[in-house]
């Protein structure tokens, strides 16, 4: 979401056998996370989101494993959609977490657009072989009854259908808490992002052996 009113020797000679070549390094794999201003951590400090403290909890529990974060605030799915090939060339993940489509709803966006451009992400991921969270959100009952349930109903269509993880709502644990949330009334505070770390995580955490 936005701001309020929109949502990184030489060679021996062949005469004495050379000791063998320690095996390489083996590269991390990577989580690239792609979402908007709740992922991005709008109003927070760089280290404080949700993101960056699932990063921590990576680099202490799953060794070989790293977080990437390349969300945007304001991002929509089609600002991800056009992105996607980009962050999948140079971070090679092997999971790769949505976290878009409130942008969308906020501006009244058509869900079949959402959905197509939501759609196009997971294909381009699944297509480099990574794993995909679709995390979900949810719309403010003043958009209407069947735009907030259709809205809804695309994240876990999509994920039934090609086979992600789904986590349906990112706010679920503090969605209810009005102290939880800064003046804005769209972005959490800090002291609500480590409840958002242990729900992502919840669904997360499994999928990074």
């Amino acid at each position: 979401m936005v701001p309020p009113l929109v949502l990184a020797q030489p060679a021996q000679s062949t005469s004495a056998r050379a000791p063998a070549a320690a095996p390489a390094a083996k590269a991390a794999r990577s989580v690239l996370v792609m979402g908007d201003s709740l992922s991005a951590g709008y109003g927070l400090a760089a280290a404080q989101g949700w993101v960056a403290l699932t990063a921590e909890r990576v680099a202490r529990s799953r060794p070989g494993w790293r977080v990437v974060n390349a969300s945007v605030s304001g991002e929509t799915t089609a600002g991800g959609a056009s992105r996607i090939a980009g962050e999948l060339q140079r971070n090679r993940p092997s999971v790769v977490v949505i976290e878009l489509g409130a942008n969308d709803g906020l501006r009244g966006l058509q869900l079949a657009q959402s959905r197509a451009n939501l759609e196009r992400m997971i294909l381009a991921a699944k297509a480099a072989k990574a794993q995909v969270l679709l995390i979900g959100m949810r719309m403010p009952p003043n958009l209407g009854k069947e735009y907030t349930a259709g809205f809804e109903r695309n994240y876990r269509e999509l994920s039934r259908q090609h086979g992600t993880a789904l986590l349906p709502f990112l706010l679920e644990p503090i969605a209810l808490d009005r102290s939880a949330f800064q003046a804005d009334n769209l972005h959490p505070i800090a002291s609500a992002q480590p409840k958002l770390r242990d729900h992502v995580w919840s669904v997360l955490g499994p999928m990074l052996k």
